[in-house]
């Protein structure tokens, strides 16, 4: 479980003092709740982001433990560093927006055809409860050959989870190399 602390002061000064002893600055929020600023050690956050297997994920702050999911993060401009970083509260029976990753699987009969897969989209925002939401959306792109695309009306959604996209809008596809 990821732990962090809760941060007493957000001013500028104790927020550079932070970011200069290792720390990440997050905002925890939640429909109906008290927003909780609060900091995690960078490289604990981000060993933790790379090895979670769902889409939800616990934290520990001071003696609360909650479940939340990242709904946006901030980077430096020149750097790349991770700056600031937006938890949502995975409250059940709530519905909320959340953005769900892209996987692909099997391999494009366009790539022999001199075809490269791009991904027009690498999340899809959907609303659901927390309970139906799924941690992934998995594509099959064995069968798309240069020009096919796969479109949001192409993803099956589960019981639950709506997506207000518009259905022709792609999600992957394999177009000609150049």
């Amino acid at each position: 479980m990821l732990q962090g602390i809760i941060r007493e002061s957000t001013s500028k000064k104790d927020t550079k003092k932070l970011r200069r002893d290792g720390y990440l600055i997050a905002n925890v929020y939640g429909k109906g709740l008290e927003n909780i600023n609060a900091a995690f050690k960078m490289g604990d956050f981000i060993k933790y982001m790379k090895n979670k297997e769902h889409l939800i994920f616990p934290v520990k702050l001071g003696d609360k433990e909650l479940k939340v999911v990242v709904q946006e993060y901030q980077k430096h401009p020149v750097t790349g560093e991770l700056l600031h970083v937006d938890l949502l509260v995975a409250q059940d029976g709530v519905k909320s927006y959340y953005h769900v990753p892209i996987k692909v699987k099997g391999t494009p009969i366009g790539l022999k055809n001199k075809g490269v897969l791009i991904y027009h989209r690498r999340r899809i925002k959907v609303k659901a409860a927390p309970e139906n939401l799924p941690d992934y959306f998995e594509l099959d792109v064995s069968n798309l050959d240069v020009g096919d695309n796969i479109l949001i009306r192409d993803i099956k959604m589960p019981e639950g989870v709506e997506c207000y996209l518009n259905p022709s809008i792609p999600v992957v596809g394999v177009i000609k190399a150049k």
